[in-house]
């Protein structure tokens, strides 16, 4: 493919947009040619400024969400576009397409189902044709989520121990802020949710498993539910207490059975899958919390979707572009642990750990090398094209990169 640049990050202007530039300006290869995109060329060179001098050569292209001219331009010129901006579904439905109908491999941060669902209907087809490679969901949503279950697939696998049935990620531990990106899509899908066939997507546990047009008709109760209370006990042995719901279940879980899905259902028959967050392992304790966290989950969705509650937390919570301190962000982590019972009953365990505020720090990490991966390794790449999830079009190469730049992922059999 010959194109100008090998990665465009388009929202550089933004709060982890210039993360994620910086984090390609100190550990992109020399060599890697880098672009940064946005709206206005002041705001653009005034990041560039901020950077690593590496930057400084770095050229800027202006492209707008709401020209898709500009966009199609911006897609001719890269390989790859890396984009931060959101919320998706107010600002990315006509870069998704552009980059389909370029050949242009391309990565984001989305976590709004109905974006993604929107991708798959008007440019899966046309990625496939073009051989692009639409990659969604590149950093804390759902990078840990859809990594753990594809290292524990694979470790199954070369242990010939059956298929997995029912699997459980838990978030064992976290220290990080929730980042103004990822409130402002929440805003979006609440006033989204307001309308019946949305809600209905929303609700569906497969909304994302199908083809274009085609959407698996799914009860609820065939899947775990994403805002009950988990018996610790019941995900693994080894756990104690009530695991709580976690806050971003309902949109990752569809990350991974979309994965389970493109890889005509390898992971499974009996493949269930569902995501908690530890709050505590004494017994009595662990279940108010989680409980608390349970009904103060639905409490929080219900106040965004009403305009006056809404109007309130949108006071306290933080505004898109904003972010924690670099010393806030230096000192978060998270570590999540995926586990698993087999169809020969035999119990397995994968693990993902990192430094730095997963929202923000960790997730720069994450979402540049999926696209250093898509940019450079594509000779070692998944044969896979369409809109995709991290493990089917990245897999193997971004679990290396991951454990290259200081992440520890693993998966090993329990006993």
């Amino acid at each position: 493919m010959s194109r100008e640049f090998d990665i465009v990050v388009y929202g550089a202007t933004g709060f982890v947009g210039e993360l994620t530039a910086r984090y390609l300006a100190e550990k992109a290869p020399d060599g890697t040619r880098i672009a940064l995109a946005g709206r206005s060329e002041t705001k653009l060179a005034a990041t560039r400024r901020r950077l690593p001098e590496r930057a400084a050569s770095w050229p800027l292209v202006i492209a707008d969400a709401q020209s898709p001219a500009s966009l199609d331009a911006l897609c001719a010129r890269t390989r790859v576009v890396c984009t931060t901006v959101g919320p998706y579904l107010r600002y990315g439905e006509n870069l998704v397409v552009a980059a389909a109908s370029a050949g242009t491999d391309y990565v984001d941060l989305t976590g709004e189902v109905p974006f993604v669902h929107f991708s798959i209907a008007k440019a899966d087809e046309t990625a496939r044709a073009t051989g692009a490679r639409i990659v969604h969901s590149c950093g804390f949503d759902s990078v840990p989520s859809d990594l753990g279950a594809f290292v524990l697939y694979q470790a199954v696998t070369e242990a010939d121990a059956g298929e997995l049935t029912d699997t459980t990620m838990v978030l064992t531990s976290m220290r990080g802020g929730l980042s103004g990106g990822t409130v402002d899509s929440m805003r979006v899908i609440a006033e989204q949710a307001k309308d019946a066939g949305t809600r209905q997507l929303l609700l569906n546990p497969q909304a994302l498993s199908g083809s274009p047009g085609e959407t698996p008709s799914a009860e609820m109760s065939s899947e775990p539910s994403d805002i009950a209370p988990v018996d610790a006990k019941k995900v693994d042995p080894s756990l104690r207490g009530t695991l709580a719901p976690f806050f971003m279940s309902s949109y990752n879980t569809r990350v991974v059975r979309r994965s389970n899905a493109l890889l005509d259902g390898a992971y499974g028959a009996g493949f269930r899958y569902q995501e908690a967050m530890a709050v505590g392992s004494v017994p009595g304790l662990s279940t108010v919390l989680a409980g608390l966290v349970s009904v103060g989950t639905g409490a929080f969705l219900g106040a965004m979707s009403f305009r006056p509650t809404r109007s309130l937390l949108d006071r306290v919570l933080p505004k898109p572009g904003q972010g924690p301190s670099e010393q806030s962000r230096n000192a978060g982590h998270f570590v999540t642990q995926t586990f698993t019972r087999t169809s020969t009953g035999r119990r397995f365990r994968s693990q993902m750990r990192a430094s730095g505020d997963p929202g923000y720090k960790a997730t720069a990490v994450m979402l540049g090398e999926s696209a250093l991966a898509l940019a450079l390794d594509r000779d070692r790449l998944p044969e896979h094209s369409g809109v995709l999830t991290p493990a089917v079009g990245i897999g193997e190469v971004l679990v290396d990169r991951l454990r290259t730049a200081g992440f520890v992922i693993e998966a090993h059999e329990l006993h």
